[in-house]
């Protein structure tokens, strides 16, 4: 059965989102959607990512509200910066971050934390996994900043995912 439907949520949640993207359940959606969610999933097959074993899942909820107030706090912080650009310019630069992380899942994690984060405009990831380069917007101290991301955002990812 886990070769015909790899991923069985998927194949059902696609054939409901094709109904509701086109609004109506005639026999011909009904087939078209079946077949989306059945060969989509097939052919997407080697993309998957690895299975993920969560060692502590407690830490997933503390990382959430740290995630989510770093992104209230820095919402704000770059909006008066922004405000205040005429009187005291942002210093953006360019940082290595060291990685200790190794885990796909956790990496992955790891860069959409970067995304939703204001102020961490651009990040880039070394091709051995050893160093994420960021571009910060505004950046006082540098050592202050990857002791800051390596403890609230890599460390609790390691304890998830490895």
């Amino acid at each position: 059965m886990k070769r015909l439907f790899p991923a069985p949520w998927l194949s059902l949640a696609l054939w409901l989102l094709w109904l509701v993207l086109n609004l109506s359940t005639s026999p011909g959606n009904l087939l078209l959607g079946a077949m989306l969610g059945f060969c989509a999933p097939l052919m997407m097959r080697k993309l998957r990512p690895l299975p993920i074993r969560i060692r502590r899942p407690g830490v997933i909820a503390r990382l959430f509200l740290m995630v989510g107030r770093d992104v209230v706090v820095s919402n704000l912080a770059v909006a008066w910066s922004v405000l205040n650009a005429g009187r005291k310019p942002p210093r953006s630069r360019f940082i290595k971050v060291p990685l200790d992380l190794r885990d796909a899942n956790g990496l992955a994690t790891l860069s959409m934390i970067c995304t939703v984060v204001p102020g961490t405009v651009w990040s880039e990831l070394a091709l051995d996994r050893s160093i994420l380069l960021l571009h910060v917007f505004d950046l006082e101290d540098e050592a202050l900043f990857i002791e800051h991301f390596k403890a609230t955002y890599e460390r609790p990812l390691m304890e998830i995912f490895e």
